[in-house]
């Protein structure tokens, strides 16, 4: 019998690869000797550079880049062979980074992210990978793009820093300096947002608040980000409110679309794509995933999702096991998840919950294999 783990994280509490250790421990444990295969997995967002990097065996690699203040923050990206290379913008221009009191996406810059990419190219890199959830930004991906060489100027020809309070005076977009080794290389997006650029929908409106946006703020933002959107179709003759994606992270999506012909790609799905998945589903008997919290939302980019699609269509089974569910969590078997279990063995208050969550999450694994092993049982 060959079982297969991967499951997401349970935030702030299970990590990715602790569940393979918890999930491989109780495996043993009911079914004695048997065949286990481990892989962590991330979504896209916070933690997915970590997941790849232990999946597919890489290294961190270091680099000194600027976070969303400007400030020197000290960041990493994965090297997963010769060519390729995996990297998130949490990493250097993420939301965490900013203390609340200073939340203002008129002074915040992807500028660090960019910086991570020069390091990543500099160091012989050619096919990028980028996770671009959990920024702390709303600049359109100009501070992004100015550490590659891309230079922003106003109607009088001054160069412009590259953070949200920019967007209003972009007059011109001077692409002649971009990096030559960006050029050329492929640069593929992990992303699960379909926010246009601008308006109610788009980048400012949808995400601005979260990031310390006052509805005065958001709404200098935004005809900031509108003036933006104008010089791009006047100089480059695209629309990117056309382009699903491209309010993505504070409008990132749209530098590395437009500038960098990047492909903007499920997040799950790259992850499961970049780790090999489905060669390693090959001679799978049973798939086990989860996640901290399971209801409607768990069907869009997230990693119950992602894994359950795959086994399915290797005609796999899968349970999962999850600390909780929430409206809608059942919308979750129509993509391949047969069974779902709760880590919970007992009415109790969240903090209990978290406080215990590995032992809760280890007697669940029990307690799963236990009714696996039952239904075996029964055919016989």
């Amino acid at each position: 019998m060959k079982l297969v783990f991967a499951s997401d994280s349970f935030k702030g509490t299970l990590s990715s690869q602790k569940t393979v250790e918890l999930l491989t421990k109780a495996a043993h444990e009911v079914f004695g000797p048997c065949e286990t295969l481990g892989v962590p997995v991330a979504d896209g967002g916070e933690g997915t550079t970590d997941a790849v990097i232990l999946a597919r065996h890489g290294k961190k690699l270091f680099a000194t880049v600027h976070g969303p203040l400007m400030e020197p923050e000290k960041a990493y990206y994965g090297k997963l062979s010769e060519t390729e290379a995996v990297l998130e913008m949490a990493q250097a221009s993420g939301l965490p980074m900013v203390p609340e009191d200073k939340r203002n996406p008129l002074n915040t810059s992807t500028i660090g992210t960019g910086e991570l990419v020069l390091a990543a190219l500099e160091a012989g890199f050619t096919d990028i990978s980028i996770a671009i959830g959990g920024s702390a930004t709303n600049d359109g991906g100009m501070g992004f793009a100015s550490a590659l060489g891309v230079r922003f100027l106003d109607q009088d020809g001054h160069v412009l820093e590259g953070k949200g309070a920019s967007l209003e005076k972009v007059a011109h977009i001077d692409m002649s300096g971009l990096d030559e080794r960006a050029r050329k290389a492929r640069f593929t997006v992990m992303c699960d947002v379909t926010n246009p650029l601008c308006g109610k929908d788009g980048a400012t409106y949808t995400f601005g608040k979260q990031k310390g946006g006052t509805p005065e703020i958001l709404d200098r933002l935004e005809k900031g980000m509108c003036n933006y959107r104008d010089v791009i179709i006047r100089e480059f003759g695209v629309n990117p409110d056309e382009t699903p994606g491209t309010g993505a992270a504070g409008g990132l999506g749209a530098a590395l679309k437009i500038f960098l012909g990047a492909e903007m790609k499920s997040g799950i799905e790259t992850v499961l794509d970049l780790i090999g998945f489905d060669s390693l589903l090959k001679g799978s008997d049973l798939v086990v995933t989860g996640e901290g919290r399971t209801d409607w939302q768990s069907c869009f980019g997230k990693v119950m999702q992602g894994v359950g699609d795959r086994a399915k269509k290797q005609d796999i089974p899968v349970v999962a096991l999850c600390g909780g569910l929430g409206q809608g969590y059942d919308q979750i078997y129509e993509h391949g998840i047969d069974s779902i279990m709760t880590t919970v063995d007992g009415p109790m208050p969240l903090s209990q919950a978290l406080e215990e969550a590995e032992d809760l999450y280890y007697k669940g694994a029990i307690r799963m294999f236990r009714m696996v092993r039952a239904g075996m049982r029964m055919q016989g």
